[in-house]
């Protein structure tokens, strides 16, 4: 097997670093993978920067639709190795018989609930707003009343690894747990209840599922109807799943009490990017940002030294792996989303 030549989209400094420790470590003995690292996106007008490459590898806001597949594919690329877990941003299916996806299912599923934890606890403690203040040497404590997590109820939708951290991290709090997933886990301790139900009764809803074509929009006009007045919205998931201009119109009703915001459905031109120079064109999310019961970080729920490091680890050995047995547990099969329930399921035979 010769040097597996890899270029890298959206490449930030902390990626450029993480990835260069783990291949140092790969390539000590000899040359085996070597990465090029670019800044800009992949999109239909990038793709051609692949030519001569092995592998395309691709985070959450590069596109990975029809055109990009076809310029791939005819440029000979024969691996997408995502440095992710969620994988909306590629049409799979279309994929299929072209280019095999690879993906990162878990690197830190304790980052991610961590940060969700994080900005809940800033919100409804008005953390952010105090830290402001005593810089400015005001040390008054007019309007920064706050509430209790104890004996609150929180809806977590989706107990995957991240849902079931936050089931963790909540009986910590002392908190009351309802939860939904379309895959009950038989073995997990919780309280399983309709999404109506969580919508209806919940303080606290926090999104922890991937997108689909299903549960786009899931945070909607109607759905927010449902819920509480004061309800507390976290989303560090995917920004598909709720309707901005909806979330927007609860807060102004007041429906909503505070969001938390890790994502943006149209983030891909925003997030990861230095924008302080600049008026924002995206009207919604400027109105979202003005609210003062809204926090939004721009995807960092993620970024820790840990989940780097593991993001770092297991894209580059997914495509070792693959280039060396031409197979990976962590392929992507359009049928089921992972190729071990391909292999499990022998009605279907997806490779």
């Amino acid at each position: 097997m010769g040097l597996i030549k890899v270029i890298m989209y959206d490449s930030k400094p902390y990626d450029i670093e993480s990835f260069n420790i783990v291949l140092e470590k790969i390539n000590q003995e000899e040359n085996k993978i070597s990465f090029t690292y670019l800044e800009t996106k992949l999109n239909k007008h990038t793709a051609i920067l692949a030519k001569g490459y092995d592998v395309v590898c691709v985070f959450v806001n590069d596109t990975v639709d029809k055109d990009v597949i076809d310029i791939l594919y005819e440029n000979n690329i024969k691996v997408i190795a995502l440095r992710c877990a969620g994988y909306n941003n590629v049409d799979v299916e279309y994929c299929f018989n072209k280019i095999h996806v690879l993906r990162v299912p878990s690197y830190s599923p304790n980052a991610v609930a961590e940060h969700t934890f994080a900005m809940l606890l800033t919100s409804i403690r008005r953390i952010h707003k105090a830290y402001i203040r005593t810089k400015d040497n005001n040390f008054s404590l007019s309007g920064l009343v706050g509430e209790d997590l104890f004996n609150k109820t929180i809806g977590i939708i989706g107990t995957g690894k991240i849902g079931k951290c936050m089931i963790n991290i909540a009986r910590g709090f002392g908190m009351n747990i309802k939860a939904y997933d379309k895959f009950i886990d038989p073995n997990l301790d919780v309280n399983y209840c309709s999404l109506e139900e969580i919508y209806k009764t919940c303080d606290i809803i926090s999104l922890h599922c991937p997108l689909t074509n299903e549960n786009r929009h899931m945070i909607n006009k109607n759905t927010i109807d449902m819920m509480k007045k004061g309800v507390i919205i976290l989303n560090t998931s995917r920004g598909g799943l709720i309707n901005s201009n909806d979330l927007l119109e609860g807060i102004k009703s007041r429906k909503i009490g505070a969001a938390c915001l890790d994502v943006y459905e149209e983030e891909s031109d925003i997030f990861f990017t230095d924008k302080s120079g600049h008026i924002l064109n995206d009207d919604t999310l400027a109105r979202l940002i003005t609210m003062p019961n809204v926090i939004l970080t721009s995807h960092q729920a993620y970024l820790t030294k840990e989940a780097l490091n593991n993001i770092a680890n297991t894209t580059i050995e997914n495509i070792l792996n693959y280039q060396s047995v031409s197979t990976s547990q962590n392929e992507i099969c359009y049928h089921c989303g992972n190729i071990e329930n391909c292999k499990k399921n022998k009605k279907l035979k997806c490779f």
